[in-house]
């Protein structure tokens, strides 16, 4: 029977080393169900106690995830990765591709001229000494993000190499595995397995299209949350912005809580057409993230972190002794990207692009009695009766969509919808075959 499960091992760290090894291998495939405890035990000739600790590994380190009485599955994205890691799951050929979460290349400025240009600039070469948040960025950085009311006037402001490395170094900043952090639900997928590599817990925190309710995160706070992470615009996935009246509850929320830490993630910035709403600065630890990647491009692997003195120092401190620095290449390219009339008026008028699509889609959605979220972004949410029906019945009819399971933690089921592509002549099309999708149920309850 060991064999039929290609696991082996007479301890936890063999077991877990066999199971792991396997998801490298691709043996075990995303989503793919572990045997139970007591039947993998009884095949190997070990206790259940031995077994049980191999899961617990494996769960500490990201690779698996238990489901109640679904049992113990590998995660949709396991912290291992084979020689293929990082490649998405192929479209089948003949579908329409609504499914990737991506900004719509052709919208995005070029890049090549700002290469160029920048090579020119760093002829000769420069060296160790100069590596490091460039000045000039930080300086331009500041006003750029005050102009938007982003409150960084006594923030102290460097780079990292993106939205999701940037968290990630200010939860190892404050956090250690085993604590607890509180994030929307629906939420961002990569936050999910991040918490799950670190070996830290997610509290989930229903949305609204107002933000992080109030008193799910209170709930969140009275179990024991030691941080919380907020999507000020743009939510991934439902496209959720927070108001300047929930910010102001929240905020209000936070101040009984000063020892816990407030992220607030920007990955869309400039592409999204809302103003931002901050929450903090309000306890001790704050970090604001401005991601560059949506709005110029996924190759541009760079993100202002704006935060507390403390926060911003360990980051900083930690980054010198691993990576040490975000290229300067990078640094002067967005650098440029900013201070190009053209780029900014190519990135506004992308801003404005996404708004119509996305605005077609929700009312092309509501007219065939569809309810369906996404204020800001370049996704749209849709509410499911049943979650694996929708998806096939929208492969039948030619679209593929992301999964909501992929963004859940106790949140209804639904469906996310990426609108950057999506052309005008489509919309209906499209609704019609997301409202077959979903009857004959229906939705007639809100998102919550």
């Amino acid at each position: 029977m060991a064999e039929q499960y290609q696991v082996s091992g007479e301890s936890a760290a063999e077991i877990s080393a066999s199971i792991e090894a396997g998801v490298l291998r691709g043996d075990w495939v995303s989503g793919a169900a572990l045997p139970s405890v007591r039947i993998l035990a009884g095949a190997l000739h070990v206790s259940p106690a031995t077994v049980a600790k191999a899961y617990q590994e494996l769960r500490q380190r990201g690779v698996v995830e238990t489901e109640g009485r679904r049992g113990t599955r590998v995660r949709s994205r396991p912290s291992v990765a084979g020689p293929r890691a990082g490649l998405r799951s192929p479209v089948p050929s003949g579908l329409r591709d609504l499914s990737t979460g991506e900004p719509d290349v052709r919208l995005l400025p070029p890049l090549a001229p700002v290469m160029a240009a920048v090579a020119a600039d760093m002829d000769p070469p420069e060296g160790y000494a100069s590596a490091v948040t460039m000045p000039e960025l930080a300086d331009a950085a500041r006003p750029r993000l005050r102009a938007e009311g982003v409150p960084v006037s006594g923030a102290e402001i460097m780079v990292t190499s993106g939205a999701l490395d940037s968290i990630e170094r200010v939860f190892n900043a404050h956090l250690r595995p085993g604590d607890t952090v509180a994030i929307e639900d629906p939420g961002w997928a990569a936050l999910i397995d991040l918490l799950a590599a670190l070996g830290m817990r997610a509290a989930p925190v229903a949305v609204d299209e107002q933000g992080p309710d109030p008193q799910a995160l209170a709930a969140a706070l009275r179990s024991g949350a030691r941080a919380v992470v907020v999507t000020v615009r743009a939510q991934n996935p439902t496209g959720a912005a927070v108001s300047a009246g929930r910010a102001d509850q929240l905020r209000e929320l936070l101040r009984a809580h000063p020892g816990v830490l407030v992220v607030e993630d920007d990955h869309a910035a400039e592409l999204a057409d809302h103003e931002p709403h901050c929450i903090g600065p309000v306890t001790g630890s704050w970090a604001f993230v401005r991601s560059a990647s949506k709005p110029f491009g996924p190759d541009l692997r760079i993100a202002v972190l704006a935060g507390d003195e403390t926060t911003i120092g360990r980051v900083a401190g930690r980054m010198s002794i691993g990576m040490g620095w975000v290229s300067t290449v990078l640094q002067r390219m967005l650098l440029r990207l900013w201070r190009d009339p053209e780029t900014t008026a190519r990135v506004a008028r992308a801003a404005g692009a996404y708004g119509e699509r996305r605005r077609a889609l929700r009312a092309a959605l509501r007219a065939e009695g569809v309810e369906a979220f996404g204020d800001t972004g370049i996704n749209v949410w849709v509410p499911v009766p049943d979650e694996t029906r929708a998806i096939a019945a929208l492969r039948d009819r030619g679209y593929a969509v992301a999964p909501g399971a992929l963004f859940r933690l106790e949140s209804p089921p639904g469906i996310r919808i990426t609108i950057s592509t999506l052309a005008h002549g489509e919309t209906a099309e499209l609704a019609r075959a997301v409202a077959s999708a979903v009857r004959p149920a229906g939705i007639t309850s809100p998102m919550r």
